[in-house]
């Protein structure tokens, strides 16, 4: 039988004066929100350091945000620099499934762990961060994101997490409702539905949501296309064994109820408490959300409470 999922090793806290890098492994950054955000970060006393290749374009390829080779290395030598204390996308779109398997991952686990931070296409790395290299991540938002940019309340949830761990144990919404019932534990996993149906059969793919809870999000896609995917990682016998399923926002997804039939469809006869409405993902007010750390998800009470801080 696949192991249940583990919990990864967690990076340590922020303090004012550290040095953050800012990486592009996906769609091209505008320069015009890219230098908001950066004051923002200043804002908080980091120190924001540009990777080389962040405002690149590539020579055809419009979605994405410079050559494939120079995104991957811009993430492996942020990571691995001493100076750095954490590394932030800056934004999603496109593209990380194509530089992924040329990041220096043994380079990676020997810089050990330190917050990294995206979401949306970065889901693909978040899970490269779990299997290759064993460290835990935090999904949320992205220095040259509308959400991170206009949103205070998006902006401090990240901040409570890097500086402030301790403060923000318990994630949960006004809109937190169960669709199906229960209480369960285990090690938060997931992001991006279609990043995850996309990651299947990929060499270094995570086995199995396995004892995990799964946390599942996206954009843009129509209830068809969601049922498809869900139906993907039933079909593939990902889902088999997850303990619980927490679910975020579905911006551009078509009406809510559509949307809630078909993961009521897909999801309910699983057997496991799900909740929804928990506001993590594209939504302009979104939670930081941890992976890869132990947490109760209570369907009934709207709540997903981790056992222990984000980071240490």
């Amino acid at each position: 039988m696949t192991p249940a999922v583990p919990a990864l090793a967690r990076p340590a806290r922020l303090r004012p004066g550290d040095r953050i890098a800012v990486v592009a492994p996906s769609g091209p950054v505008p320069e015009e929100r890219l230098r908001p955000g950066l004051d923002l970060l200043r804002d908080w006393g980091l120190e924001p350091v540009v990777a080389p290749h962040v405002l690149d374009a590539h020579p055809t390829l419009g979605h994405v945000a410079g050559a494939d080779r120079d995104r991957a290395r811009d993430l492996t030598e942020a990571y691995g620099d001493p100076s750095v204390a954490a590394v932030i996308c800056a934004r999603g779109g496109y593209g990380a499934q194509r530089m992924v398997d040329l990041v220096d991952w043994e380079a990676i686990r020997a810089a050990g762990p330190k917050p990294f931070i995206g979401y949306s296409d970065v889901t693909a790395l978040h899970e490269a961060f779990a299997v290759r290299a064993g460290f835990a991540t935090l999904h949320g938002p992205m220095t040259a994101t509308e959400a991170f940019l206009t949103e205070p309340r998006t902006r401090d949830s990240l901040r409570a997490t890097l500086f402030e761990p301790e403060t923000v144990r318990v994630l949960g919404a006004e809109t937190a409702r169960p669709l199906a019932p229960g209480r369960a534990a285990g090690v938060t996993l997931g992001g991006c539905v279609s990043l995850l149906a996309a990651d299947l059969a990929t060499p270094h793919a995570r086995p199995s949501a396995r004892g995990g809870l799964l946390l599942l999000e996206d954009v843009g896609e129509e209830p068809y296309r969601l049922d498809r995917i869900l139906t993907q990682l039933l079909r593939s016998g990902w889902l088999d064994g997850v303990a619980g399923i927490a679910l975020g926002s579905w911006e551009e997804c078509g009406p809510y109820e559509e949307v809630r039939a078909v993961l009521a469809d897909r999801l309910g006869g699983l057997g496991v408490p799900v909740l929804e409405g928990l506001g993590f993902g594209h939504a302009r007010t979104a939670p930081t959300v941890p992976l890869g750390v132990p947490a109760v998800l209570d369907a009934d009470a709207g709540t997903l409470a981790l056992d222990v801080p984000a980071l240490l």
